[in-house]
């Protein structure tokens, strides 16, 4: 069966970048078809940091206040030698209260601001969610593209007059239009144990940790989870050759999380996640009449909590542009200013600064590992410094490049 919807926006992938897209659209009257292969909204534990300038854009969908009340405020974050337990550095976000009215990051995870954005669609009539609805091929002419969409049914096609790609890091979408996926991945996975443990009793660690060592570094932040008391995710490195079950076993996990994180008794670890880290970009975030956002368009290490705020970014700067193409305010030349700046700021700000965390963190050699900590004490000890390294961690300095771009 053949569907023509022309005047209609198609978009492959109902995670929380897939939906903010189609929510943007929705709210300037933008007819929408989301395609989810999945049968409902994921609910696992995924990324959860929300970053000032990303808060920003959230707020112009009124969304801050609904995160707010579903996840924890948090100002700061701190750096750790794990060898010693020294704290290196503590940075405040308060620095940044004169550049943006979210001088925080809110800890709210993916699932939850997906679920946020989705019951806001649903008021829409002009909106279709289609769930068991796989994008396995698209075409384009000068005019259309056709999605190829499988479902329960069998095989169909629906015709829009764009598409846009949020369908994760093995993206059909982008694999269909012949982009590649330019970059590397790491010999190592990371595993995520997440307990509902209270770290700061007897500790002084706050919602957002990261901790140096040659040997196994890690990370450590919390979510609100259910509620109270909420739940930390411990992230470590895995062994290149170990397997899934030496990994995640029970006594494997235990014995990671007691060599960092001693304590009487075991940890009641209530989800394991083991993935596949990459650090890539596709060569271009726009063609022709089909777009890349999200984890289609990039991937990273999740040190530093960048991955969903850039995606979020696509999602905000491509909607904003198409927008006006819609409109008739620009031509589909404008959706070249998307990828120039998303694109660009990708590379010079996520995976600089992705790429620059995990070598900071797992540094061996002893004069590499001191000169990383104590530039991050140093950093952190002059407020100029401190501030212009959280613009650029809080994404706030990438937003300003991406203006200057195209």
């Amino acid at each position: 069966m053949s569907v023509t919807q022309n005047k209609r926006v198609l978009i492959s992938g109902a995670g929380p970048v897939g939906l903010i897209a189609a929510y943007r659209l929705a709210c300037e009257g933008v007819p929408v078809t989301i395609f989810e292969k999945e049968d409902r909204l994921l609910d696992d534990p995924r990324a959860a940091t929300t970053h000032p300038a990303t808060l920003e854009m959230l707020s112009e969908l009124d969304l801050v206040d609904d995160m707010a009340r579903l996840g924890l405020i948090c100002r700061e974050f701190r750096f750790w030698d794990r060898p010693t337990g020294d704290l290196v550095a503590n940075f405040d976000h308060e620095l940044l209260a004169d550049e943006t009215e979210f001088p925080y990051v809110i800890q709210c995870e993916q699932f939850k601001l997906a679920s946020l954005v989705y019951e806001r669609l649903l008021t829409f009539n002009h909106v279709d969610i289609l769930f068991e609805h796989s994008v396995i091929d698209v075409t384009q002419d000068e005019n259309y593209v056709t999605a190829t969409v499988s479902n329960p049914d069998g095989e169909h096609f629906c015709t829009g007059a764009y598409l846009i790609g949020a369908d994760g890091g093995r993206s059909v979408v982008r694999k269909s239009a012949q982009i590649a996926f330019e970059g590397f991945t790491y010999p190592e996975r990371f595993v995520v144990f997440t307990t509902p443990f209270d770290f700061q009793l007897g500790r002084d660690y706050c919602y957002r940790n990261y901790f140096a060592d040659p040997d196994e570094w890690s990370n450590l932040f919390k979510v609100s989870g259910d509620g109270p008391p909420g739940l930390w995710r411990a992230v470590f490195p895995t062994g290149i050759d170990e397997s899934d079950d030496d990994v995640a076993n029970e006594s494997a996990a235990q014995g990671r999380m007691q060599k960092f994180f001693p304590k009487t008794g075991g940890y009641n670890i209530v989800h394991t996640n083991i993935y596949v880290t990459h650090q890539r970009v596709a060569e271009c975030f726009a063609k022709g009449r089909v777009f890349l956002a999200g984890d289609s368009a990039h991937v990273n290490n999740p040190i530093g909590g960048l991955g969903l705020n850039c995606g979020i970014h696509d999602a905000m700067n491509l909607t904003e542009k198409l927008l006006r193409v819609w409109k008739g305010e620009a031509d589909l030349g404008e959706m070249a200013r998307y990828d120039i700046q998303r694109r660009t700021t990708n590379h010079e700000f996520v995976q600089e600064q992705t790429i620059q965390n995990k070598k900071r963190l797992e540094a061996k050699d002893p004069l590499a590992r001191a000169q990383n900590l104590k530039e991050l004490s140093e950093i952190a000890s002059d407020p100029a410094r401190a501030k212009k390294f959280l613009l650029r961690s809080s994404l706030i300095a990438s937003v300003r490049r991406a203006e200057t771009l195209g």
